[in-house]
């Protein structure tokens, strides 16, 4: 197989200023410090998640220079909320969220005036949270219950990780993606520290199976996420990969491909071979869709 050559981005977009100046080293400290909580205080830990995942997105559509008139709307009647803001470059946007969980995005995302629609397979993350998302749609991010060109913005969240088919996730994102509009996947690389999620950060490293069984060993039940069955192993260079086939077809143009949870001096990381698999823990990659 040929070496991995990193995909070119637009000259354009590729500094991303605004989304890159807040990027800060408090910022991934912050984030670090929430993830103990993801399963003693899912409330405490989504919701963050959930506020810097709705302005990592602002800042993205922002710097790709959007304005109210890019929307592509129609997908319910513009009401302005009272409390959505103004200056939000998600302001009227039409979005759309692959595995949204228990409904703290939507909040966020409402709160920016967005038309947010979430797809979710397990209707059990929102009802066992008590929280109910009035816009959303239960189906499979690998076969999106939309139609081609539907949303201004499609984005996913730590859910590729957990699907047996992560390209083909990202194939049917680009396809219900609007010509000029964003396409945003982020998610855990496997062999970073959080790439075993609950199992430890390190049992990983010896094999998905043996930090499987583990867990089960040390907690008395199996974990959450189940390698081979809800966990999966997705290298950087797969991601990668597919980005440069998407750009090859003509069919996105890649804007950029970035740590997620690094702060902005350390996106180099995703360059480097080998290094990024360890280092990146998260990729975000993001795609204007042609």
């Amino acid at each position: 197989m040929p070496a991995l050559r990193f995909p070119r981005t637009s000259p354009a977009r590729a500094s991303l200023p605004r989304t890159q100046r807040r990027a800060t080293l408090r910022r991934s400290f912050d984030l670090l410090s929430s993830f103990r909580f993801e399963q003693s205080d899912p409330a405490r830990f989504y919701g963050h998640l959930a506020r810097d995942t709705a302005e990592l997105l602002d800042s993205l559509r922002a710097d790709a220079g959007y304005s109210l008139e890019d929307s592509a709307g129609g997908l319910r009647d513009g009401v302005d909320s009272p409390s959505s803001n103004p200056l939000s470059a998600l302001r009227e946007a039409t979005i759309l969220d692959i595995g949204g969980g228990p409904g703290y995005f939507a909040e966020e995302f409402e709160r920016r005036g967005a038309r947010y629609i979430s797809v979710e397979p397990d209707v059990g993350e929102m009802a066992a949270a008590g929280i109910e998302v009035a816009a959303s749609v239960r189906g499979s991010g690998m076969d999106l219950p939309f139609r081609s060109g539907a949303f201004d913005l499609v984005y996913s969240s730590n859910v590729a990780e957990h699907v047996p088919e992560p390209w083909r996730m990202g194939e049917e994102m680009l396809r219900v993606t609007a010509p000029g509009g964003l396409t945003v996947l982020s998610y855990t690389v496997w062999l970073g520290p959080f790439g075993g999620h609950e199992t430890g950060l390190w049992p990983h490293y010896v094999g998905g199976e043996y930090a499987r069984d583990r867990y089960a060993r040390v907690h008395g039940h199996p974990p959450k996420n189940v390698f081979g069955t809800s966990l999966f192993n997705v290298s950087c260079a797969a991601g990668l990969r597919w980005v440069r086939e998407v750009a090859e077809r003509g069919e996105a143009e890649v804007v950029r491909c970035f740590p997620r949870y690094h702060p902005g001096w350390a996106w180099w990381l995703t360059r480097v071979p080998g290094l990024r698999e360890f280092g990146v823990s998260n990729l975000v990659i993001v795609l204007r869709r042609l």
